[in-house]
C-alpha cells in the first residue's frame, strides 16, 4: 500500500516550522482521539497515521533524511544513513506519542505542568537554485556559495540587549509568552490562549536595546555556505540544511537553506532519468561497411564498435556510461542513437556512383508487410 506524504497527512508546507508540526499533529490527534471516536476504525487509523507523520517530522535527523528521499529514506538502502526501521504504528504506540508530547493535559482543557514555554521566534528559511553540469552530476561535486542573510549579531550574541543589560520579564504574560482570558457562560468555563502581544510570545522583553542591531539580535550580512552535493541528483531534487537560513530574532534558532537542483543544458547529451542519450552521426558508407568511432562520455572518450549495416535510427547502449543512482549501487547507461547522415549535394561522380548503386539488387529495402511507423518504432525502442 502507498504511504501518504507526511506534510500532506499534517496539512503543512513543506518548510513548516518544528512550531507548526506540533500545531498540526496536536489538533489531528485531538480531532481522532480513539476516547473521542470509540469504536470507530477510520479515525483510529487516521490518529495512526498522524503520529507516525509527526514521529518523523519532528525530529531533524528523520525529516532530513525523508525530505530528501521520501519513505525509502527511513527504510534504509541508501548509502550513508543508517537503516530505520519501517514506520507501522500500532494504536498503543500512537497514544504513547501523544501523551510524551506533554499533550495530554492539553486534551483535557490545560497546559501541560501549568503553563507554557518561552517561545522564540524561527528566522525564515531561504530557497536558492543551483546550476550544476551533467559532468558535476554525474561526479558529485562541493560548491561553496555565497548568502546574503540575516546573521547573529555579535555585539549581543544574538540577545538584542546592550553590553551590560539583560532581557525582562514581560508584564503582560509574566514570561509565558500567552495571554489568558477566561469567560463564563450558561456552559460552563471558556479559555481563550493568544500570543502575548508586547513580547510576540517570547516571554521577555528587550528594556535597553543593542545599538548594533537596535534590539533584533540579527543584523544583515554575507555568509558563504560549503554543499556537498551527491552524485545522481536530478532537476528538482533540493537538498535541506539544517540552520543556515535566517537567524531568528532575539535568540530565535535560525531558519534552512533549500538548495533547489537545476541542470545546464549540455553540448552533446540528453539525459532520461539516469541514461543519457548522444546522437551519433555517422556517413552513408560507414553504415553499410561498419566501424570503430570514437564518441564523448561523461569521463572522456570511448571507442565503439558500429557493425555493418547498420540503420538509421538504431540505438546502441554503452553499459554503466550514464549518472551514477542517488546513494545508491550501479548507474546508468548512455545510449548512442545511430543518426545516417544524408548528404545534401552531390559532384558528378558522386552521382554517378549512386545511380549505378541504386541498379543493384544489394541496396534495394526489402519488402515488409509491416507498416513504415512500425519499422521506426523497433528501431526506435
Amino acid at each position: 500500500m502507498t504511504k501518504r506524504d507526511y506534510y500532506e497527512i499534517l496539512g503543512i508546507k513543506r518548510e513548516a516550522s518544528e512550531e507548526e508540526v506540533k500545531k498540526a499533529y496536536r489538533k489531528l490527534a485531538m480531532q481522532y482521539h480513539p476516547d473521542r471516536n470509540p469504536g470507530d476504525h477510520t479515525s483510529e487509523e487516521r490518529f495512526k497515521e498522524a503520529a507516525e507523520a509527526y514521529e518523523v517530522l519532528r525530529d531533524s535527523n528523520k525529516r532530513d533524511r525523508y525530505d530528501r528521499y521520501g519513505h525509502s529514506g527511513l527504510r534504509g538502502g541508501l548509502g550513508g544513513f543508517e537503516p530505520a526501521r519501517d514506520f507501522e504504528m500500532d494504536l498503543a504506540e500512537a497514544l504513547r506519542t501523544f501523551m510524551s508530547e506533554g499533550l495530554f493535559g492539553e486534551f483535557f482543557g490545560q497546559a501541560a505542568g501549568g503553563r507554557t514555554r518561552e517561545m522564540k521566534q524561527r528566522g525564515n528559511d531561504l530557497q536558492i537554485p543551483l546550476k550544476l553540469t551533467l559532468e558535476e552530476v554525474a561526479a558529485g561535486v562541493n560548491k561553496k556559495i555565497k548568502l546574503h542573510k540575516y546573521l547573529k549579531c555579535d555585539s549581543c550574541t544574538g540577545t538584542g540587549s546592550a553590553r551590560g543589560s539583560q532581557e525582562a520579564i514581560c508584564p503582560t504574560c509574566r514570561g509565558t509568552g500567552e495571554v489568558r482570558q477566561v469567560s463564563r457562560s450558561f456552559f460552563g468555563q471558556f479559555i481563550n490562549v493568544t500570543i502575548c502581544h508586547q513580547c510576540r510570545g517570547e516571554g521577555r522583553i528587550v528594556k535597553n536595546p543593542c545599538p548594533d542591531c537596535r534590539g533584533e539580535g540579527r543584523i544583515e550580512g554575507e555568509k558563504t555556505v560549503s554543499l556537498d552535493i551527491p552524485a545522481g541528483v536530478a532537476a528538482g531534487n533540493y537538498l535541506t540544511v539544517r540552520g543556515e537560513g535566517n537567524a531568528g530574532p532575539r535568540g530565535g534558532p535560525a531558519g534552512d537553506l533549500l538548495v533547489v537542483i537545476e541542470e545546464k543544458e549540455h553540448e552533446y547529451f540528453e539525459r532520461h532519468g539516469d541514461d543519457i542519450l548522444y546522437d551519433l552521426p555517422f556517413g552513408i558508407p560507414q553504415a553499410v561497411l561498419g566501424d570503430v568511432v570514437e564518441v564523448p562520455t561523461l569521463n572522456g572518450k570511448a571507442k565503439l564498435d558500429v557493425t555493418p549495416g547498420m540503420q538509421s535510427g538504431k540505438i546502441l547502449r554503452m553499459r554503466g556510461k550514464g549518472i551514477p543512482h542517488l546513494n545508491g549501487y550501479g548507474s546508468g547507461d548512455q545510449l548512442v542513437r545511430v543518426v545516417v547522415w544524408i548528404p545534401g549535394k552531390l559532384s558528378l561522380k558522386e552521382k554517378e556512383l549512386f545511380l549505378q548503386l541504386a541498379e543493384t539488387d544489394g541496396v534495394k529495402p526489402p519488402k515488409s508487410e509491416r507498416g513504415f511507423f512500425s519499422k521506426i518504432k523497433e528501431a526506435l525502442f
